[in-house]
């Protein structure tokens, strides 16, 4: 029998009610301990929390499962690269090509030993892994600085030799994704690049390294193709591959953990229940949504260039999303749902090499884009770009570019139609119809959502002091 004297006084806050309002609902204990339907409550929401976190964490892995899959139906991995030799059209339901370069990919799979890529001159790229984190740069921002080379891939785990004569790169993944874009020449034409980068591209391995197989290059640019990871159970079933085909240790135990909770988990089969299965679909769908309004309407003012601007960077926390030690998690999940990979090179300061990107999603008062309404960009002159600078505008359902009448959902600076001001500045219009003069006119659709992208291929100076500005666009009917 407990005393006076053995009874230690419990401050308030320790114990637990016999009734607990909720937004749950009504919570029931028994002197603390949960009734059954409490707990079956506390289970279906805690099961559901953890989908829903690991949806947005599982954003960055499925974007590359999607690709790996996109890239399967153009050939095998190590020996096929696509090239979309004639540019990206709007066909391609990918998140926010641009059209102005020729994007080369190829899949790397590490599991039968190391492998060679010998990278042409003059592209810009890199390699991410299969959890999408970035592994390396090549080309212009990379070890062999834009004059091409050759990076030898070990897998994981690997104490074999290690030859001389590559830039050596030991990626923590089996699954890596390779990405690279030639430029446009002088005319405008992709042809040349691309011819080089046929010319100069060999995957193979270590092994075959005296005498390498042919590589098969597929032209993408004609075929409509979807690499946009879905917001449904098959979200399930993707991030399922990349957890089995990976070693554990290649990714942190909280988020591999956090998987796990929902039956997701290395070297076991994924095979949820009927509660679990519609836990999950759901999570799926909330989970989408709140990559929506992360994305649409970001909460963190420090992640806009300009102060009361609707522009802002996709790279809050940098390439790796981090400030102070801490993981910025709202960050990369935007990023991974609008975007599909990463690189130091789209975020650090580079005068005259990389790229930097700015986003608006809402007009300058705030409000989402109408494709029924008239707007208008005011690019001021001296726009602080080496190499060129565009406007694109994409669908904010598929994050890909906006399919409409026109070829081209976009103004660059390469355009030959390209109409300038006599100050230098450049008037940009959005609207389902042509303005007067038709130049530099972007066509949208009625009833239907958009955001644009304004890049900077060899951002210079002005761009990261801050000292050139780019207004926000504005209703003009």
């Amino acid at each position: 029998m407990t005393t006076h004297a053995t009874r230690t006084p419990v401050p308030p806050g320790i114990e637990c009610p016999d009734e607990l309002r909720t937004r749950l609902g009504t919570l029931r204990f028994s002197d603390g301990f949960p009734d059954d339907a409490t707990v079956r409550t506390l289970f279906d929401n805690l099961d559901f929390q953890r989908a829903v976190e690991a949806y947005l964490l599982g954003l960055a892995p499925v974007d590359m499962a999607v690709m790996r899959t996109a890239l399967a139906r153009w050939g095998p991995a190590n020996s096929t690269m696509a090239i979309w030799e004639d540019l990206v059209h709007p066909r391609f339901i990918g998140l926010v090509y641009n059209t102005s370069t020729s994007y080369c990919y190829a899949w790397l799979d590490l599991r039968d030993g190391p492998l060679v890529v010998e990278v042409p001159p003059g592209v810009y790229g890199g390699v991410d892994d299969h959890w999408c984190r970035w592994v390396v740069d090549v080309g212009l921002t990379g070890p062999d600085r834009g004059e091409g080379g050759s990076y030898l891939f070990l897998p994981p785990g690997y104490d074999g030799d290690v030859p001389d004569g590559h830039v050596v790169v030991r990626p923590p993944t089996y699954g890596n994704f390779l990405g690279y874009r030639g430029f446009r020449d002088e005319h405008g034409d992709p042809h040349p690049a691309v011819e080089v980068i046929k010319a100069n591209t060999r995957i193979y391995a270590l092994s075959q390294a005296d005498d390498p197989p042919p590589m098969r290059f597929v032209n993408a640019s004609p075929e409509p193709a979807v690499a946009v990871p879905p917001a449904d159970h098959r979200f399930w079933e993707l991030l399922d591959q990349v957890v089995q085909s990976e070693p554990p240790a290649s990714a942190d135990p909280l988020t591999l953990g956090i998987f796990a909770s929902l039956g997701i988990r290395n070297g076991r089969a994924f095979a949820p229940d009927d509660r679990m299965r519609a836990v999950l679909t759901e999570a799926a769908a909330v989970g989408d949504a709140t990559a929506r309004a992360l994305t649409y309407r970001f909460r963190r003012p420090e992640a806009y260039y300009w102060p009361g601007s609707a522009w802002r960077t996709g790279f809050l926390g940098g390439y790796r999303f981090e400030e102070d030690g801490a993981a910025l998690l709202d960050s990369a999940a935007q990023l991974y749902f609008w975007g599909g990979s990463t690189s130091p090179a789209w975020e650090q300061k580079m005068v005259g090499a990389g790229s930097q990107y700015a986003f608006a999603f809402v007009d300058a008062t705030g409000s989402p884009f109408d494709g029924g309404g008239a707007y208008r960009l005011h690019v001021p002159p001296e726009v602080p770009a080496a190499t060129f600078w565009s406007v694109i505008v994409y669908d904010t359902q598929t994050r890909s570019m906006l399919q409409t009448g026109q070829e081209w959902p976009s103004v660059t600076s390469q355009d030959q139609a390209l109409v300038t001001n006599e100050d230098g500045s450049v008037d940009v219009r959005f609207g389902p119809g042509p303005p007067d003069g038709a130049g530099n006119w972007i066509q949208t659709l009625p009833g239907k959502g958009w955001f644009t992208m304004f890049r900077l291929y060899g951002p210079l100076e002005p761009w990261f002091d801050k000292t050139w500005r780019l207004p926000d666009i504005t209703r003009v009917s």
